[in-house]
Order: structure tokens, then sequence, then C-alpha cells
């Protein structure tokens, strides 16, 4: 799992604070999770997204550029009554969906939200992963 790694949680925790959660500028941020020819996985960012949405680049045959994409992700900084924290039915649609991300190596999409972190399968399922703050902060000997 991409939270296994210390340099992944490192860059979520950045596209959190990047995000700028529960501000008049929140806007959702996200990436692809790849994988290099050696193993090593690394965080690819999207374009800014909007208050509550983000457009997905192009990801043909579930690859960036020539590296296999194992995870996506997005923040929901927007934790008002009238925002949902959790995944939406959009973005469980866009993981089940979505042919280019149906490869065994893509464990889902991850949607970082104040208080927890929701893990998107490929079958549309939704897992609580757990608490935000606890999983972005530990380090891989806690893990």
């Amino acid at each position: 799992m991409i939270l296994e790694h210390d340099a992944i949680r490192s860059s979520l925790a950045d596209a959190w604070r990047q995000s700028q959660p529960d501000s008049p500028q929140a806007h959702e941020e996200g990436g692809f999770v790849v994988q290099r020819d050696d193993g090593s996985l690394f965080v690819i960012g999207w374009p800014r997204g909007l208050q509550n949405q983000i457009l997905v680049p192009a990801h043909q045959g579930g690859r960036c550029g020539n590296m296999p994409i194992v995870a996506t992700f997005h923040t929901h900084p927007n934790s008002g009554v009238v925002f949902q924290q959790e995944p939406s039915l959009t973005d469980i649609r866009a993981v089940r969906d979505d042919p280019d991300l149906s490869h065994p190596e893509y464990e889902g999409e991850y949607v970082i939200s104040r208080r927890m972190i929701y893990r998107i399968l490929r079958s549309g399922d939704v897992i609580a992963i757990g608490e935000t703050q606890r999983l972005l902060e530990r380090t891989d000997s806690e893990a």
C-alpha cells in the first residue's frame, strides 16, 4: 500500500496543505503515484483543482508517461456542512468505470479529507483507511 512509504505520505501531506483546507481559498489537489523501473514510487501532481472539483490528466493504458500508475489521490479540503468528506458518487464512478485504471497494479484512489483518508477500490467499494493526521505523520517504523 502506498501509505507504507514515507516519501509518498510526505507528498500526500504536502498536497493536503497546498489545498488550503478550511479556508476561502480551499481547492482540490491530486496526483498520480507512479512506479519507476527500479520499483520506487513517486508522485506526479495534477493541475490545481477548483473548490470541489479536479480534472484528472490523460493516463492512457494506466500510465503517466512510461511509468505505471499504482494509485491516484485527491483532497477534499472543504469541511462545511454542504461539502462531502467521503468520496462522492462521481469519485467512485471515475475509478470504477475508468478502463485505463483496471490493471492489477492499480490499488485505487485515495481521498484525503480533514478527518479521514478513504480508498476507492477498482470495484467501486470504499474503505475508510484511517485518521488523516495519524496516517500522514507516521514514520516507516510505525507502518
